[in-house]
């Protein structure tokens, strides 16, 4: 499972797993990117947006950038990815999961951890837009469970030339315990205050619009007061907005490690050991995986971390490493 090819050594004085996970949100600065957001409307009638960037010509490699939990296409991982693959002249396209771009979704439905049915479309839209273009992804975090759940779906048929996971939450369930654990709590509070604004900006929303069905079951969740953990959030709020029983059948269901032994496409899985959001032994064996996946596996790192350099020059393993596997398989 681990790579001996790859090396990442975290920055003087960020090897702690917490400092690496907190860099990019909080201190990390990028320039201005020039992007063209366009509107995907979906089969049931809502909408994705998708911010694209970097060369238009109908056979540049296109990479499909996919966020994480309560993230979007401004969220700084995304952007460095975007700028890191445009300087080796590859395009790009990031998509907002729904009602993540600015502007509440127009279903009731939410974004969640095993939304493959979303990406599936987005894919085949792709697809059409730039026949002649190769077409990769690279997910993050939720996005990067979502893509792994699609490629374990679609097998021999996933349309992409090969994928990137980064910081995977394999076992949905046992990283919902995981975060409520020391230190993790922090994150816990902070996805909770942005899940529930998440779901009561959309109310009122629909309230100022004349959204009345899709008002009436959000309203019918009842109160969420009292909500602290991803548990008491999916068991209320993602389970029932999402077709799924409850949380553990909604955890069951869209957790990618059940899914991976069917992949078909070439695919690096990136993760840190001292990621704070996942138990050791939510990683999946080895026997688990596809034989076209390649774990790479690092001491360090934090989630979505993996900052080098030092604190005067950072600099960013990922946005080094994935477009030079990409690369590699071109």
């Amino acid at each position: 499972m681990i790579s001996l090819t790859a090396t990442f050594r975290p920055a003087a004085g960020l090897s702690n797993p917490h400092l690496q996970t907190l860099w990019g949100p909080l201190w990390r600065k990028l320039p201005a990117l020039e992007r063209t957001r366009e509107r995907l409307w979906l089969a049931d009638g809502d909408f994705l947006d998708l911010d694209w960037h970097g060369p238009h010509q109908a056979d540049v490699p296109l990479v499909l950038v996919l966020h994480g939990l309560t993230g979007s296409s401004h969220s700084p991982y995304v952007k460095g990815l975007q700028l890191a693959l445009q300087t080796r002249g590859w395009a790009s396209v990031a998509l907002n999961w729904r009602g993540c771009s600015g502007e509440p979704n127009l279903l009731a439905r939410s974004y969640h951890s095993g939304a493959s049915e979303d990406l599936a479309e987005t894919i085949r839209h792709l697809r059409a837009q730039r026949p002649l273009a190769p077409l990769y992804a690279v997910g993050y975090s939720l996005g990067g469970n979502v893509l792994l759940k699609y490629l374990g779906e679609s097998g021999a048929a996933s349309q992409l030339e090969a994928a990137v996971a980064v910081s995977v939450p394999f076992r949905l369930d046992q990283c919902a315990d995981r975060i409520g654990l020391g230190f993790s709590k922090v994150y816990q509070a902070h996805f909770m205050r942005e899940m529930l604004a998440y779901v009561q900006d959309k109310q009122r929303h629909f309230r100022d619009k004349g959204h009345h069905e899709g008002l009436a079951t959000l309203e019918g969740l009842g109160s969420l007061r009292n909500l602290r953990t991803f548990w008491d959030f999916d068991g209320k709020v993602t389970a029932p907005l999402n077709g799924f029983s409850d949380a553990h059948d909604y955890y069951r269901r869209a957790s990618s490690r059940y899914y991976l032994g069917e992949n078909r496409t070439p695919t690096l899985i990136i993760h840190a050991n001292d990621d704070p959001f996942v138990f050791g032994h939510s990683l999946p064996d080895a026997s688990e995986l596809a034989a076209q996946t390649q774990f790479e596996l690092h001491s360090r790192g934090g989630h979505v971390g993996f900052v080098e350099g030092s604190l005067r020059n950072p600099g960013y393993y990922l946005e080094r490493r994935i477009p030079q596997w990409l690369m590699e398989g071109r």
